[in-house]
């Protein structure tokens, strides 16, 4: 009888230890995603402050971009042309400027964090471009 109740408490013993863990880990996850939602949001209403929020497909009229979270920001921007436009790695991770439509626009080697990029569009038209490492990172410029 005596070595049914050393098991069963040996058993809730290891269940108390999987929900402690269980606890940490999940407690991680929730401050994890509380402070991307909070980036998310300072991001959201930067772009606020710039009279447009890019998730709307609307330009912001600037020539400098910001590479950070893994993102362009803004993500679509609006220039007249003969502009140079300059992009900055602010993230940890390397990135690329790469326009994707085949046409004469930005192509930069891989940015370190603080490294700078600029082109100057000289044409009219839309250019789309992205990071070549990481190809879900895009971004558009419009040329006036």
């Amino acid at each position: 009888m005596l070595g049914i109740a050393k098991e069963e408490f040996s058993m809730k013993k290891t269940y108390i230890y999987i929900a402690i863990v269980a606890v940490i880990v999940l407690g991680g996850v929730g401050v994890y995603y509380a402070m991307n939602q909070k980036n998310t949001n300072n991001m959201n209403s930067m772009d606020m402050n710039n009279s447009s929020n890019s998730s709307t497909g609307s330009a912001v009229e600037t020539d400098t971009v910001s590479i950070k979270n893994f993102a362009f920001s803004p993500v679509n921007i609006s220039v007249k042309a003969g502009t140079k436009v300059t992009w900055t790695n602010n993230d940890s991770a390397p990135h690329t400027v790469t326009e994707t439509d085949g046409k004469t626009g930005p192509s930069s080697d891989n940015l370190s964090n603080g490294d700078s990029y600029s082109f100057t569009f000289t044409k009219p038209g839309i250019y789309h471009y992205d990071c070549a490492i990481h190809p879900n990172m895009t971004g558009t410029v419009t040329v006036n």
